[in-house]
Order: structure tokens, then C-alpha cells, then sequence
């Protein structure tokens, strides 16, 4: 099983929108991503996201944590 360490903020928010996703707005320290027919995503952008923050989020996307391993890494 991947790990989901020491991916930013920024980094998470650049893979949901390779996977389609819209970076709508930012609201205080979080971005939202907006999608037709998905989950609105809510992501911090912090130095660290926290691995059951960021695996609640693929979940809602529909992602696995392979591919979202992928979306990260380019």
C-alpha cells in the first residue's frame, strides 16, 4: 500500500486538478476544488496534509491512492 506522506497542500490541490477538478476559490488556508457530478473537495494548504486527510479526499474523488500517487508525481 503507498504512503501518503509528505505531500503539501499545494501539491494535493495541483493533482485534483490534473484528475479534473476545478480550483473554484480559497477560503482562509483551504482550497476548494469543484467537479460536475463529484464531491466538492475541501483541501489545507498546509507543508503536510495529514495521510487520513488526504485519503478521506480521494475517497470523495473517486480516486485510488495509486492513481493519486501518480497525479502527484506528474
Amino acid at each position: 500500500m503507498p504512503k501518503l506522506t509528505n505531500i503539501s497542500g499545494r501539491e494535493a490541490v495541483k493533482a485534483f486538478v490534473k484528475a479534473g477538478y476545478n480550483h473554484a476559490r480559497t477560503a482562509g488556508d483551504h482550497a476548494i476544488l469543484t467537479k460536475a457530478g463529484f464531491h466538492t473537495l475541501s483541501i489545507p494548504l498546509y507543508k503536510e496534509v495529514k495521510p487520513f486527510l488526504l485519503k478521506s479526499q480521494i475517497k470523495r474523488a473517486k480516486l485510488t491512492d495509486e492513481e493519486f500517487l501518480e497525479l502527484v508525481r506528474g
